[in-house]
Parts: C-alpha cells; structure tokens; sequence
C-alpha cells in the first residue's frame, strides 16, 4: 500500500458527522495525516472524547463545534464560528447524512425532509460558504460522502438514494469547475458501511438484517480510502470491489434493466418491512 501522503504545515480539516461512523473514522485518518482538525456533529460530549484522543494520540490541534446542521441557517452559522476563531479550513469533509429504509409511503413526510435538508441542502450551503476561501486561496480539498445508491434507484431507500444521486452528481461537476481553481473535489462512494446507521437500518427491517456479513464493509477502509482518494484529488472512490462492479454495471446498463433489477429487490425489501 501506498504511504499515506501527509498534511503541509498547519493545514486543517473540517469534518461533519464526526461523532460516530465514517466521520470518526476520517478523523482519526485526517489526524494520522498531520492534519489539525474541526470536529463537528450534534454531540459534543462524543466530540470531546474523539478530540481528546486525537490530541494525545497524533499530536494535532483539534476544535470541536457541536452543532445540529439539519437546522435553516446552520452552515452559515458554522462557517461564523469557524472564522471569528481564525481557522483556514483547507479540507472540507461533508459527511454529515441521515439515511431511511422503508417503502416511501409508510415513511413519514418529515423524514423525506429531514433527508433532503440535511442531505442535499446542508451539504450544498456547507460548499457555497466554505469553498469561497478556498477560491480565494487558490488551494483546497473537497470530499463529500455520497454512496454506491447514488448510481441507481432504490426501491425502500428512494429518497436517500434520490439525495446521493445529487451529492454525486454536484461532486463531479464541481470537480471540472474548481479544478482551475487549485481546489479537488472528491465523491466517497461506499456500500453498506458497519456504522450506528446501518446497524440501526438493519434492526428496523428484516430483509437488511438478513444481509451476508461481506456485503457490510469495515468503516476504517472506508475512512483510509477515502482519505487516500481526497488527497490524491480522485472524483470517486468507490470502496470494495463488489461494490466497484456494481456501480459499473449501474451506469453501462440500461435504466429500464435497472428499476427491473431494483423492482425484485425492492419488493422483498417492502415485504419485511
């Protein structure tokens, strides 16, 4: 494997969803890599705990920000926090997300929402603030957490697969428009990942529950190959070779094939919910 590419001097990483999950586990990689960090979810006890290791463990400045991002107004309020304490974020990792599987019409309508607003319009209002510097400076790093749902349509995961759809598809656009600019951005892309999420996805519904353990991928792997890909200024990254395959197939084969392969999926999905 490939040495892990370091941070220049005094360069920081700003993570979302770090609490638990890929968000810990980026941060344990982006503190590995010399990076000093801002920490930020809704927990900031939990917070506090990762920091604490962090420091002691890599030797890296940490900043912790407990904060509800799913809240109107909330990345504006974070980008004011971050800059009256002076902090140049030169990696913005957006992986905060919130993730529903059941039929769309059991789902209640404001779940739907909560999805889409942290999803898509958190993560949209985190890039227009946090890029401008970035673009200013000349220099950045991007990663946004989308998923391999991004390359198809789901059948009980409708809404979430619909706003990784949009992650995925702004990563790459993005990507063409900032890369004159100095500034990479990256699509993390994983399967289903052993997280809290998961974990609970699984409990709440039996065709999940009933998934093989290697169609579950470790959340360290995730995390390094994520790391790895932002530092070396990928558009995707795809994590395990399953999952690679399969978003191949998605966008080489034709859409109707497609929601016929996710109609059979979906209705066993429907039926155990």
């Amino acid at each position: 494997m490939a040495a892990k590419k370091k941070a220049a001097s005094g360069e920081r990483a700003l993570i979302t969803g770090a609490s638990a999950g890929i968000g810990a586990s980026l941060a344990k990689q982006f503190a590995a890599g010399g990076f000093d960090l801002v920490l930020v979810a809704r927990s900031g006890d939990k917070l506090d705990v990762i920091a604490k290791a962090l420091r002691s463990e890599h030797a890296v400045d940490v900043t912790v920000i407990a904060m509800d991002l799913a809240v109107v107004g909330a990345p504006k309020k974070l980008f004011d926090a971050v800059a009256k304490r002076e902090l140049d974020v030169d990696v913005l990792v957006n992986n905060a997300g919130v993730m529903e599987m059941a039929g769309f019409a059991v789902t209640a309508p404001e779940r739907h929402q909560q999805m889409i607003a942290l999803n898509v319009a958190t993560l949209t209002d985190m890039l227009s603030y946090f890029m401008q510097p970035m673009i200013e400076r000349g220099r950045g790093r991007i990663l946004n957490v989308a998923s391999i749902a991004a390359f198809q349509p789901v059948p009980s995961l409708a809404t979430y697969a619909a706003t990784k759809a949009y992650v995925l598809s702004l990563t790459e656009a993005l990507a063409v428009e900032l890369k004159p600019r100095g500034i990479s951005v990256t699509a993390l892309c994983p399967g289903l990942t052993e997280t809290d999420m998961v974990a609970s996805a699984r409990e709440s519904n039996s065709a999940a529950s009933q998934l093989p353990p290697f169609l579950i991928g470790d959340v360290e792997d995730v995390a390094e190959q994520g790391y790895a890909a932002c530092m070396a200024g990928e558009v995707i990254r795809v994590p395990g070779a399953l999952n690679y395959m399969a978003t191949i197939a998605a966008r080489a084969t034709p859409k109707w094939m497609m929601r016929a392969m996710g109609s059979m999926a979906g209705r066993f999905a429907l039926d155990k919910t």
